[in-house]
C-alpha cells in the first residue's frame, strides 16, 4: 500500500512563474539521453519497409530535433487509417519504444488492413531531459488545441492538417509514474500558483478513453489483450483511478478534447490513451514495452474481428 494519501496536497508558492522563473526551473535541466541513438537511429532502420517523413523540427539552443513520422506505403484512402502517437511526455519511455517496436514487429501485417501512421517521440526534449514538459514549461499533452503554444503540438496538427489526414483509430501511449507526484505536481504548483491534489499512483495498466466518446467495448478488448502482457490497475477504496471513477476494469474517462489531449484532436471514432506504471515492481522495461504493443494490436484486432475495417 503505497503511504501516498488522496486527500494529500502541494500548496502553491505566492505567484505563479513569469519568464524569470521559467528561465530557472529550465537552466537546472540536463540531458541524460539520447535521442539520436535511441530513436532517430531505429527511425531510420524503418525506412526500408516504411515511409519515413520529417514532420517538423524543435530548437531548444543549442539542442535542435527533427521530428518524423512513419507511415506506411502506398496509402489507401479506401483502408481505414490509424494513428499510433507516443513520447507526447517525453519521460514516458514504453511510450517511445512501444511505438517503435509496434511499427517495427507489426507494421507490415497490419498494413494489410489499414493505413498506419506512427509518430513515436514527438517531445525529444522531454525525452532527453527525462521531463512532462518541454524546454518552455509547457505540458504538450495539453496544449492539442488551435493556436497551441506548443510546437510539439502544433508540428503535428499541422502535418495531418496539410495532408488531409482522416484517422478512425488513434492510440496515444503513455505511462504514470512515482515523479508525477514526486516531481511533476510539485512543479506544476509552483508554476502555476495553484494547489494540487496527489493522488495514488496506480500500480499497473490502465486506459484513459475520451468520455463524449467511450467505445466501451473497444477499451476491454485492450485491457483483455494487455492482460496477457502484464496486470491491470485495480480501482482504489472509492473505486477511482488518479481521482476518476472507472467505468470498467481498468478504464476511465476524459474530456480529451477540452483539456487538450493529443488523443482527442484527431476527431477519430476509435481512440484511446494508454497508461503503464513502470516503477512496479512487478514489472521490467521490456513488460512495458510489451504492455505498449499489446494495446495497440489489441485494438487492431477489435477493429478487425467485428468489422469495423
Amino acid at each position: 500500500m503505497k503511504e501516498q494519501q488522496q486527500t494529500d496536497l502541494v500548496k502553491p508558492s505566492p505567484k505563479k512563474w513569469q519568464a524569470k522563473e521559467k528561465l530557472a526551473w529550465l537552466k537546472k535541466q540536463t540531458i541524460k539521453r539520447s535521442y539520436q541513438n535511441d530513436v532517430l537511429k531505429k527511425i531510420a532502420a524503418l525506412a526500408e519497409d516504411f515511409t519515413v517523413e520529417q514532420y517538423g523540427e524543435l530548437c531548444y539552443p543549442p539542442y535542435h530535433y527533427p521530428l518524423y513520422i512513419v507511415t506506411t506505403r502506398d496509402w489507401d484512402n479506401n483502408k481505414p487509417s490509424i494513428l499510433i502517437t507516443g513520447g507526447v511526455h517525453g519521460y514516458e519511455t514504453s511510450g517511445v519504444h512501444g511505438a517503435l517496436s509496434f511499427i517495427e514487429k507489426h507494421g507490415l501485417k497490419y498494413a494489410e488492413k489499414f493505413n498506419i501512421a506512427v509518430a513515436p517521440c514527438i517531445s525529444p526534449w522531454g525525452y532527453e531531459t527525462i521531463n512532462r514538459w518541454n524546454a518552455n514549461a509547457t505540458d504538450p499533452n495539453r496544449s492539442f488545441y488551435q493556436s497551441s503554444p506548443s510546437l510539439e503540438a502544433s508540428q503535428l496538427m499541422e502535418y495531418v492538417k496539410k495532408h488531409d489526414l482522416n484517422f478512425m483509430t488513434h492510440i496515444d501511449l503513455h505511462e504514470t509514474t512515482d515523479t508525477d507526484n514526486t516531481e511533476f505536481r510539485p512543479a506544476l504548483t509552483a508554476r502555476d500558483g495553484v494547489e494540487q491534489e496527489l493522488t495514488d499512483i496506480p500500480d499497473g495498466f490502465y486506459l484513459v478513453a475520451d468520455s463524449n466518446n467511450p467505445k466501451h467495448d473497444f477499451q476491454r478488448a485492450i485491457i483483455e489483450s494487455v492482460k496477457k502482457v502484464t496486470h491491470i490497475a485495480p480501482a482504489d477504496a472509492n473505486g477511482k483511478i488518479i481521482g476518476e471513477s472507472v467505468s470498467q476494469d481498468g478504464v476511465i474517462h476524459y474530456d480529451t478534447k477540452k483539456l487538450g489531449l493529443c488523443n482527442g484532436f484527431t476527431d477519430a471514432l476509435y481512440c484511446t490513451t494508454t497508461e503503464v506504471y513502470p516503477d512496479s515492481p512487478h514489472v521490467t522495461g521490456a513488460y512495458c514495452i510489451n504492455a505498449q504493443v499489446a494495446a495497440v494490436t489489441g485494438g487492431l484486432d477489435y477493429l478487425i474481428k467485428n468489422n469495423i475495417v
